[in-house]
């Protein structure tokens, strides 16, 4: 399921409570400074989430497919090095396990 916001933190309500989850006073400024940053106009959604792949699953609720998402975490390991690309491919197909993807 493909699920497009224009802004996928403010318009995410299971992600504001998830962060609000973890410390009221904490997740509320999360929730406002991430907001007003995914509300920046000159990146679209998909491409933000693209570059925070290593934290969430925000990518694919914006369009992105594993296939991006793998080529990008590819790329990626060329910086980061091989070791986060490993750990970050392996969260990826936990994902797509646990989602009933593979």
């Amino acid at each position: 399921m493909t699920t497009k916001y224009e802004n996928a933190v403010l318009d995410d309500q299971a992600s504001i409570e998830d962060l609000k989850s973890i410390n009221p006073v904490w997740g509320d400024l999360a929730v406002r400074v991430a907001g007003e940053v995914w509300g920046k106009p000159l990146l679209d959604q998909k491409t933000k989430a693209l570059i925070t792949i290593a934290i969430d699953q925000m990518a694919l609720k914006q369009g992105a497919t594993y296939e991006e998402i793998e080529e990008l975490i590819v790329f990626a390991s060329m910086y980061t090095g091989f070791n986060k690309g490993a750990t970050t491919m392996g969260g990826l197909n936990k994902l797509r396990h646990d989602r009933g993807d593979i």
